[in-house]
């Protein structure tokens, strides 16, 4: 089946294992909160337990260092594509609020980005991922 838009998440390729699993997984929250039709329907096995939903299609995830993450971000501002981003300063944090002041103290083109996530038009994000490899 293919879909009419794509997510795509792009992890900055230097960080420790246990931050990029981190950083995957607030950065598809964010898609989640922002589009809900892009959730599935609860699961359930043949015993009738159930589980959450899950985002229904695919999540690409590409390796990026810190100036082609940039690049990507630039890309989504300017196709009117609203990211959800994850800075360094963030795994200094500790709870939501926190997370959102360090971001606030830090002018766009200053972002020590480490990830950033989008879901749009299957064309548009493959404008914005141009040149990225799929993370390794």
């Amino acid at each position: 089946m293919q879909f009419d838009t794509k997510i795509a998440v792009v992890i900055r390729n230097d960080l420790q294992a246990w931050q990029k699993l981190n950083v995957a997984s607030f950065l598809t929250s964010g898609v989640a909160a922002a589009f809900p039709e892009c959730i599935g329907e609860p699961y359930e096995d043949a015993s009738s337990t159930q589980y959450l939903s899950l985002i229904g299609q695919p999540i690409l995830i590409y390796g990026a260092d810190g100036p082609a993450l940039s690049r990507a971000l630039d890309r989504a501002l300017t196709r009117n594509v609203k990211p959800a981003v994850y800075t360094e300063d963030m795994f200094t944090t500790t709870h939501d609020a926190a997370n959102r002041e360090v971001v606030r103290a830090v002018a766009r083109a200053d972002l020590n980005l480490v990830g950033i996530a989008m879901r749009a038009e299957r064309k548009v994000i493959d404008k914005i991922v141009d040149g990225l490899k799929f993370h390794s």
